[in-house]
């Protein structure tokens, strides 16, 4: 299927072509990582945990260096790091081991830097800042708080150049989102971003959500037309959400979006192999995390039929 861009003839031609970014893992085996299950782990005597993570963390430390090597090949200037990339590093145990790690991780992380790559995260479903209960929002900032150190140990600034993304979870909580965010640690505070869902809150909740809270958004403009019931991705909402989320970074140039398309049909939340409809109004977004199952090919995809 050839690529469709909505409304291509109007499009105004742009000086800097958006960079479109890799997430996580490529569908060919270049780009995949270790894991290991809590169940498997506590099944193993203290001393034997220490050696599986140890050897788990230099395995994928490797590989995030091949990671960062297979993106400067292709020309990726924005990589999303894996969530998991080292399990139980929260826990005390990993926490000790990832630390073994520093040096090379400062290294790993000035690689990247010396590329002029953009490295992101996007932590995981169990991050609620707006959940009622307390032990919820305290588990969510020890995820955060571990991913603001993996970014720390990476030499990465702590600034929304290395954005960790979330979103907004319980819906009609945003004053309690603000008052949570306003007292996060530095580490995270100096990163968080939030970005509209599809169901608990809309592309212009969320902008109201970061403008108090003084934080950037991450326009996702899937997102914004299934929570809006929308049959087209150049709806004027669209393109004026995108704009307004704009407002919110501190440098224009570093606004970051999503792209998705429905796997089924238009509106389908699920996400499709290739990316196939484009909004318009994205070929002025600066930095675009193709979010497609087929990952680095959606990516070519795209350059030789949207760019």
């Amino acid at each position: 299927m050839n690529l469709i861009t909505e409304s291509d003839r109007t499009t105004t031609p742009t000086i800097t072509l958006p960079q479109l970014g890799l997430v996580c893992i490529t569908a060919s085996d270049k780009v995949r990582y270790r894991t290991i299950t809590r169940k498997r782990l506590l099944q193993l005597i203290p001393t034997e945990q220490i050696r599986v993570l140890r050897e788990l963390y230099a395995e994928n430390l490797r590989r995030l260096g091949s990671a960062i090597a297979f993106c400067a090949a292709n020309n990726f200037k924005l990589y999303r790091l894996p969530s998991s990339l080292f399990p139980f590093s929260d826990d005390a145990i990993g926490e000790d081991v990832l630390t073994e790690f520093a040096e090379t991780l400062r290294e790993i992380g000035g690689r990247a830097q010396n590329l002029g790559m953009r490295i992101v995260i996007h932590p995981d479903q169990f991050v609620v800042l707006s959940s009622d209960k307390p032990e919820v929002i305290e588990n969510s900032i020890k995820i955060l708080n571990n991913h603001g150190r993996i970014l720390d140990l990476l030499g990465l600034p702590r600034s929304p150049w290395t954005v960790m993304e979330i979103h907004g979870g319980k819906s009609d909580r945003a004053e309690r989102l603000i008052n949570v965010i306003a007292n996060l640690p530095e580490t995270i505070r100096s990163r968080i971003a939030l970005e509209n869902d599809e169901y608990a809150y809309s592309a212009s909740e969320i902008f109201d959500i970061c403008r108090a809270a003084n934080i950037p958004m991450v326009f996702d403009a899937h997102h914004h037309i299934i929570h809006e019931k929308l049959d087209s991705y150049d709806h004027p909402s669209v393109a004026e959400m995108l704009a307004k989320a704009q407002t919110t970074w501190p440098k224009p140039e570093w606004q970051l979006v999503h792209i998705s398309n429905g796997k089924e049909s238009f509106n389908d939340q699920q996400h499709s192999d290739l990316i196939t409809v484009m909004p318009t109004s994205y070929k002025s977004a600066p930095w675009i995390e193709v979010e497609a199952k087929f990952k680095e090919q959606a990516i070519e995809k795209l350059r030789n039929e949207w760019l």
